[in-house]
């Protein structure tokens, strides 16, 4: 097979199967849609392990060629191309095995859902729209997938439909991805404008460099630097489906679509498409400080103040999600400082334990009957253990314990930062070495509160009406209901995801970072940015990192915010509450998520209902219809009733009329002579 089939093959086998689902599964039933489904992700997990493995030994050749013209206009072409280099293999492995994991989950997920065969219909279009957007050659592409992904995620988050609160969050999610897709946009506009009329991203590239210093007129009489106005509007795409500050609001209120979408979509893959972008225009970001800035501050702000959030949260997805949000907050500050393999490194490692901790939770749900709320959990550990410890890898993982998964990569960034020379470097440090004591409190306050502790829910079993409902169907533990661990198809794909989860940093950090892996691939201006160089010249071995970790301020700050968690959610409950009562109005503003809901709501929903309502009062109503059209008609009708009562059908009346018109004339005549 050449190798041009096989990506064909990677990229159109999950959306066989999302066919063959989605318009006849009504016809061969559930056993048969997810069967076909999870075919076509295995074959297209199998292929990209292989194009990875071919890339780590050297086997492999970069692959950029055009496989479809679809459009020609004028001098411009639109093709489909697939460019598979290094990054590109990565990332196919990630999507894909996490789509597997998340696709054999769903089976026991979702087996009494009526909407089955819909559902993985869904999930294998998300894996080929993915797959198209990481795989792309040309901005065109990088569009499509990248609008494909958000369709799907806008038809996934509603997807119990029947729900107000789903269809408001999949409305929210579509019109603030709109904001960051309409800067996306107008930066390929640019890019199309201004680099050789190519949207290749080989030929963009290479344009690059003699547009260094070339400027546009936004405003008259202002200059703006091509490359940095560029940088910043694809940036605005990525803030967008990557969730960051301030477009990151529709991510937590995703979570009303059910679990696995949360895990494959709002964890995994698709709010890592925008740290993938950037990477990927890595040589058009070192040409720009500015954009570089941008990056950074945006970056940091949500990996802090997204981590806050996550502290008052009562619902277990929720706290997942506000996890998802700070630790994108990290990739983006990497990518800020000139660190795209350690952005790219965290992508993947994120991506297995934050699956698994989004899984875990959805096995938490099932055990405890769709209640969602972790006051109403504890003392789990003896009725679910392969969730609670495959849970724990996870937390462990994702509060950078030495020598997991998440501590490689994470631990990364922060010395990155700290190696940054640009300006908003010192705040960044900051947010992120802050950031680490919040994820450790808030991921083991919520692992404490579900799986230690007391047994809650006996003292809530009167009340079944209690969390939030993931599903329509009964939820909350009955009278006589206990907590039961899941079946295989769930507990299976936690287990295969807990192993990258531990393992595959320690692995991976030395030929991802400091080998070859993204050589040629990933550009870095090592003298203006020279952070990870000098990551490089400290770096002596993954043991060595990981038993050096034990006496750094990044595991001193995690192990103080699990032991914090323990003793104020085991020990001292009291002490939170009166915390929580002492700064009532600092735990107001967090839980109304700093009022930016309601902000925008006031700024955009209201002001645009109420310009909209003034063009159709003043502009429509009053201008068109009342002045243009009605006025029109009415000034002839009021000058036709004037003249109506002259036609008096007289003969006398008419002669009056011309002997006053003529007297009229004669007085104007001999008063013209008379001024003369």
């Amino acid at each position: 097979m050449d190798m041009k089939s096989l990506y064909l093959l990677i990229a159109l086998s999950p959306l066989v199967g999302s066919i063959i689902a989605g318009l006849f599964g009504w016809a061969i039933g559930r056993r048969a849609s997810h069967v076909v489904t999870i075919l076509g992700v295995a074959v297209s997990a199998a292929l990209s392990f292989k194009v990875l493995y071919a890339f780590l030994t050297g086997q492999a050749e970069v692959f950029n060629a055009p496989v479809y013209t679809w459009l020609t206009v004028g001098g411009y072409e639109f093709s489909v191309g697939f460019l598979v280099d290094s990054l590109t293999a990565m990332m196919l492995v990630v999507v894909t095995f996490v789509s597997l994991m998340v696709h054999i989950y769903t089976i026991g997920y979702m087996q009494e859902d009526p909407g089955y065969q819909r559902f993985f219909s869904y999930i294998s279009l998300f894996t080929f729209s993915m797959l198209m957007l990481v795989m792309s050659n040309n901005f065109i592409q990088l569009f499509f997938g990248w609008e494909a992904v958000g369709l799907v995620s806008y038809l996934l988050i509603g997807f119990w439909f029947k729900r107000p609160t789903a269809i408001y969050a999949n409305l929210k999610a579509f019109l603030v991805n709109r904001v960051g897709d309409f800067g996306f946009l107008l930066g390929i506009g640019l890019v199309l404008a201004y680099f050789g009329g190519s949207l290749n991203y080989s030929d963009v590239f290479a344009a690059a460099p003699a547009l260094a210093n070339k400027t546009i007129q936004i405003i008259p009489g202002c200059d703006w630097s091509l490359l940095t106005v560029t940088c910043i509007l694809l940036f605005i795409g990525a803030m967008g489906k990557s969730a960051q500050f301030p477009l990151h609001v529709w991510l937590p209120d995703s979570m009303e679509g059910p679990t696995p979408i949360s895990a494959l979509i709002h964890a995994a893959t698709m709010v890592t498409a925008g740290i993938f972008m950037v990477s990927r225009m890595s040589p058009l970001f070192e040409m720009s400080d500015t954009a570089l800035n941008v990056v950074l501050v945006a970056g940091s702000i949500t990996a802090l103040f997204m981590g806050f959030l996550g502290i008052v949260q009562n619902d277990i997805k929720r706290v997942v999600a506000y996890s998802t949000l700070s630790q994108l907050g990290y990739m983006t500050v990497a990518l800020g400082v000139s660190a795209y393999p350690v952005a790219m490194f965290h992508v993947m490692t994120h991506a297995f334990f934050k699956a698994l901790l989004f899984l875990g939770a959805g096995s938490v749900i099932m055990g405890m009957h769709h209640d969602q709320d972790m006051r109403n959990m504890g003392g789990l550990r003896k009725y679910m253990p392969i969730t609670w410890l495959t849970s724990l890898l996870g937390s462990l993982a994702l509060i950078g314990t030495p020598f997991f998964s998440g501590f490689y990569s994470k631990d990364s960034i922060i010395e990155a930062v700290q190696l940054s020379h640009l300006p908003a470097a010192g705040f960044a440090y900051f947010a992120v070495i802050a950031g680490v004591f919040v994820t450790a409190f808030y991921s083991f306050r919520m692992y404490f509160l579900v799986f230690h502790g007391k047994e809650r829910w006996m003292e809530k079993k009167d009340d079944h009406h209690h969390g939030h409902d993931d599903h329509d169907h009964h939820h909350g533990l009955g009278p006589n209901d206990k907590p039961h661990e899941s079946p295989w198809v769930v507990t299976l794909p936690l287990v295969l995801l807990a192993i990258p989860s531990v393992l595959v940093g320690f692995f991976a950090i030395e030929p991802l970072l400091y080998g070859s892996f993204f050589k040629g691939v990933i550009t870095i201006n090592s003298e203006a940015h020279p952070a990870l160089e000098e990551l490089a010249h400290e770096f002596h071995g993954s043991v060595a990192m990981g038993v050096h970790a034990f006496t750094s301020l990044p595991f001193l700050l995690a192990l103080a915010g699990v032991v914090t968690a323990w003793f104020f959610y085991m020990k001292a409950p009291q002490i939170p509450a009166a915390i929580k009562q002492k700064f009532s109005f600092v735990n107001q503003i967090l839980e109304n998520k700093y009022y930016l809901d309601e902000l925008y709501f006031a700024v955009f929903a209201k002001g645009s209902r109420a310009l909209g309502t003034f063009f159709w009062k003043v502009g429509d109503m009053l201008l068109i219809d009342g002045l243009v059209v009605n006025g029109a008609a009415k000034l002839v009708g009021t000058f036709s009733r004037v003249v109506r009562k002259l036609q008096t059908g007289f003969i006398y009346s008419y002669a009056m009329t011309m002997i006053i018109g003529v007297l009229a004339l004669m007085t104007l005549w001999f008063s013209q002579i008379i001024l003369r």
